[in-house]
């Protein structure tokens, strides 16, 4: 079994547990967590994803960030400049706050209740130009039902890093990864 059948499996199995709608926005998070080497197999397995959700009575909305970067750049006045001389692009907090704004309107799609998964794709397109932590940390309140992060790096000891690559952060989501699970099937 690969990576991605693992972390499907996992994510199967935790979906299908029950849901409290006390819990604060920081605990409403899970962190699907898998080689960044696997970014395209767990692209192509995302519909499986969204079936395994909805066989399990959710609902699924999918936030893709992977245009981000292009589009923001492409609307940029600066473009051409850019393009000219690359190694003077630095990316402000533009960038983070465009991302936050998708995931917090689709957080707030009428579809996206209390029993709707919304899940963030495209994280690795990102990288090197903001942090998946802060991003999480301005929409973690907008989040109804669960925020499912597919997230590209590695878990252990409860830090994340992302590609793993960057220093790693202690968030309180909940991890699914890759590994064997210790859940029953």
């Amino acid at each position: 079994m690969n990576a991605i059948d693992r972390l499907l499996a996992n994510y199967s199995r935790q979906i299908r547990l029950p849901w409290t709608n006390s819990v604060a926005g920081k605990q409403r998070v899970w962190f699907a967590v898998y080689p960044p080497a696997e970014e395209r197999r767990l692209r192509a397995r995302l519909p499986q994803f969204e079936a395994t959700t909805l066989e399990a009575r959710c609902g699924w909305l999918t936030v893709d960030l992977t245009d981000l970067l292009p589009q923001w750049i492409a609307a940029h006045e600066y473009r051409e400049a850019i393009f000219a001389e690359p190694e003077h692009f630095s990316v402000s907090g533009e960038l983070e706050d465009l991302a936050v704004e998708r995931v917090r309107h689709a957080c707030n799609n009428d579809d996206a209740d209390a029993n709707c998964v919304v899940a963030v794709a495209g994280l690795a397109t990102l990288f090197d130009f903001m942090r998946v932590s802060s991003l999480v940390e301005r929409v973690e309140d907008s989040v109804r039902g669960r925020l499912l992060v597919l997230f590209p790096g590695e878990y252990a000891g409860n830090v994340y890093r992302f590609m793993d690559a960057r220093d790693g952060f202690n968030y309180m989501a909940v991890p699914i990864t890759a590994t064997e699970s210790f859940l029953p099937s």
